[in-house]
């Protein structure tokens, strides 16, 4: 077992937080941690942090907005963070995105500016 302890993000749209029935919200933040657990599944960390099943450690968070979500993307991207952006279609809307599981100092600063999704 590893000492590091691994945290997954999921940061969720709050735009839709406040106006989607909780399910369809739910849904997506499905979809994304599926998504990026299947992109990443050979990661060293992921396959770690699937070993013990029973205490995965997930946090979720929200952006104000689209344009926030988005740019936290951007930021993702540009430092190599492994990450999917969830977009819904047919409307083309950024609904979340989840990272794959990290040892939690290394992503941290870049969530610390989002509160816990309530």
């Amino acid at each position: 077992m590893s000492a590091v302890k691994l945290v997954q993000y999921i940061v969720v749209n709050g735009e839709i937080a406040k106006t989607w029935p909780k399910g369809a919200l739910i849904a997506q933040c499905c979809h994304a941690v599926a998504a990026v657990g299947h992109l990443y599944a050979a990661d060293p960390d992921t396959e770690e942090y699937f070993k013990d099943l029973d205490n995965m450690h997930k946090v979720v968070l929200e952006a104000p907005d689209t344009a926030k979500l988005v740019g936290l993307g951007e930021v993702l991207q540009q430092n190599e963070v492994k990450h999917k952006v969830w977009i819904e279609q047919p409307e083309n809307q950024p609904t979340c995105i989840a990272l794959k599981p990290y040892p939690k100092e290394e992503v941290q600063k870049y969530m610390k500016k989002f509160k816990l999704l309530s």
